[in-house]
């Protein structure tokens, strides 16, 4: 077997070999890593969740994604954009999520910066910098799927120029990745959208 390479999961369908490390990937795996999510608190839920993961595991982050919901108001823009220093201080005590001050701070800046933005905008800025899939391989193993690429630093870039926080090309990858602007499902995984 190659390393990385796709592995035969619980029900005998080859997976991203990350999948099966956790009972709760499976399904996050199938279901919504790598498919397409358009909507702008939707986004900025993404966009929220992979700067809190920065540094940590996913599988950190998704354990604690309710906690996350409830303690940002749903992710709605809106709301957040509203929150208080009471809210900040509530929030850096909820041992529902990561407490992490730098975090949590970008996470209050940015819905400020989004409520001023029009309906739409964020879904259309993110999206712009999706790649063609034409010409895309489809990666075999894990260590075909980059960390980084151009579109990424691009889509970083973009994102820091319009005021956002904690979205290094990194995170801006990774969000990539989860919101399905990239597939890097393996090529073997049966998650992998087929044309």
């Amino acid at each position: 077997m190659t390393a990385g390479a796709a592995v035969a999961g619980p029900d005998g369908g080859l997976r991203c070999p990350w999948a099966l490390s956790a009972a709760e990937y499976v399904t996050y795996h199938d279901e919504e890593w790598g498919r397409p999510v358009h909507g702008d608190d939707a986004l900025y839920e993404r966009l929220s969740l992979e700067a809190f993961q920065s540094g940590l595991s996913w599988i950190t982050i998704l354990r604690r994604r309710p906690g996350f919901r409830a303690a940002f108001a749903d992710f709605k823009i809106a709301a957040v954009a509203e929150f208080t220093d009471a809210d900040r201080e509530r929030l850096l005590a909820d041992t529902g999520i990561i407490r992490n001050r730098a975090k949590i701070d970008a996470t209050l800046a940015n819905a400020r910066v989004l409520a001023d933005w029009a309906p739409g905008e964020l879904d259309s800025l993110i999206w712009s910098h999706a790649p063609a899939a034409a010409g895309r391989t489809a990666p075999r193993t894990l260590s075909d799927v980059p960390a980084v690429t151009p579109g990424s630093t691009a889509l970083s870039k973009a994102l820091k120029k319009r005021g956002l926080r904690f979205v290094g090309p990194t995170t801006a990858y990774a969000l990539m990745q989860a919101c399905g602007l990239v597939d890097d499902h393996l090529a073997d995984c049966v998650a992998r959208r087929r044309p």
